[in-house]
């Protein structure tokens, strides 16, 4: 029976009816049924909600903070590489994080679940992190502060999207994808505008985001009917903890592609977004406290375009059951507009390729989560493979800064190559978009 006012269908099994299965085999496990029943609106309430305020806490830093703080500790000829080191460092901790707090999360036994001890946990270290960021005042504290911060961000969204694999069946998972993605770009907003406000205040900027993310990912534990693993995994040994950052391409080659895929858009992604606060003030000749503010308005317009489109586009899948052709179609549209950069001269025409990007990335973040849980291996691994897929967002993270960094030099003694980082990462979308088509377990 459905539950009256909700959109969303039946309840699902409460804690106590999630009783693990016995383990036979530990290559061929399978713990938990996957999901048949449509989710609850207190479920997707409580998502969406901590994923934004969850991404107001650790965008606003990432996007802008991060930027004015490495100015106020740098001379100016030296923000680009310093902003390279902080960035690529602490992508490379958010790799490592989120694989390994995914597998741990897989197997846990608390009686507390296997997803709301991390949850909570991981925002808790992500916060007193960013403490450290604040205060610091070279680059080896604010980049050591990154770092602690990556692992406990990314402690907590490993088991966080997890909960998708668990909780969602197949046919509500472009809906609830949209929205969780609709939910992150706002957020992201929400940071730039709390990054502009306070740019001046670097613990107001840095801190009390985050510990409102705190109370956020707390009633969403409380609102979680999560799995408890009731019977404790085999020991793992030496190989299969190595092989916790691997799974066979040629084993799983749709999971594989997918995995390509959302490399290269966001390698192109970050290729811009790491320098765009420079890219306005070198290109377009903004000053350093005007922007902040363009930056802020130009997310403001992104995540305009994004949230409709994304909604839209999620919907589609759902309905038709076909994802490749939105996610390779919004992919191939990204990459112009990152092109479409690299020709603009005013602001007001930044704004309009901010638009372009916008409807593209919401349709592929309407859609690409999606198609990522359909093709996961096995639902039991959900959080070790969702972490090896995010790999694929944290590497381009710490290859970017540096990779862009290097662009920016060539041929140019003021480190401004903007018109060879922009048709470079064009070119990885591109790339991002083909590899999509041969995927055969999703249409």
């Amino acid at each position: 029976m459905s539950t009256p006012g909700s959109p969303y269908g039946e309840l699902p099994p409460t804690d106590e009816a999630a009783v693990a299965l016995d383990v036979k085999d530990p290559h061929e496990h399978h713990w938990f049924a996957e999901p048949t029943e449509p989710v609850t609106w207190k479920y997707v309430t409580g998502l969406v909600f901590a994923q934004f305020v969850f991404f107001v806490a650790l965008l606003g830093p990432a996007i802008i903070g991060i930027g004015v703080k490495v100015q106020q500790i740098v001379p100016d000829d030296q923000k680009t590489s310093a902003l390279g080191t902080v960035a690529g460092f602490g992508a490379l901790f958010a790799v490592i994080g989120n694989v390994l707090f995914g597998r741990f999360s897989d197997r846990t036994t608390s009686r507390w679940g296997r997803r709301r001890p991390w949850i909570v946990g991981g925002t808790v270290v992500m916060t007193l992190a960013f403490l450290v960021m604040a205060l610091g005042q070279n680059v080896a504290t604010v980049t050591a502060g990154w770092c602690l911060a990556q692992l406990g961000a990314n402690a907590t969204l490993a088991p966080f999207i997890a909960t998708i694999s668990d909780q969602v069946p197949k046919f509500q998972r472009g809906s609830v994808s949209s929205l969780l993605g609709i939910a992150q770009n706002v957020g992201i907003l929400g940071g730039t505008y709390v990054a502009q406000l306070f740019q001046h205040h670097m613990v107001i900027l840095f801190v009390v985001p985050s510990i409102l993310s705190i109370g956020a990912m707390l009633l969403f534990a409380v609102i979680l009917p999560d799995q408890h693993l009731r019977t404790r995994p085999p020991r793992m040994d030496l190989h299969e903890w190595v092989t916790t950052f691997w799974l066979s391409p040629r084993k799983y080659p749709d999971f594989a592609l997918a995995w390509w895929s959302r490399f290269l858009i966001t390698l192109a992604t970050f290729m811009f977004t790491t320098f765009r606060l420079f890219f306005l003030q070198d290109e377009l000749g903004l000053s350093e406290d005007d922007a902040p503010a363009a930056v802020t308005i130009g997310v403001l317009v992104y995540t305009v375009a994004l949230i409709a489109s994304g909604w839209v586009a999620g919907k589609i899948s759902d309905r038709t059951g076909r994802r490749k052709f939105l996610v390779a179609g919004s992919t191939l549209l990204f990459g112009i507009g990152i092109v479409a950069l690299a020709h603009v001269t005013t602001v007001t025409q930044f704004y309009l390729v901010e638009a372009l990007m916008g409807v593209a990335y919401g349709i592929y973040v309407g859609v690409d989560l999606a198609l990522v849980v359909d093709v996961l291996p096995n639902p039991d691994d959900s959080g070790k493979d969702l972490g090896v897929f995010n790999m694929a967002n944290a590497l381009p993270q710490t290859v970017a800064p540096v990779f862009g960094a290097a662009l920016l030099a060539v041929s140019s003694v003021d480190n401004q190559n903007y018109n060879l980082l922009l048709y470079t990462a064009g070119v990885a979308a591109l790339v991002g978009a083909l590899v999509v088509l041969p995927i055969k377990k999703v249409r």
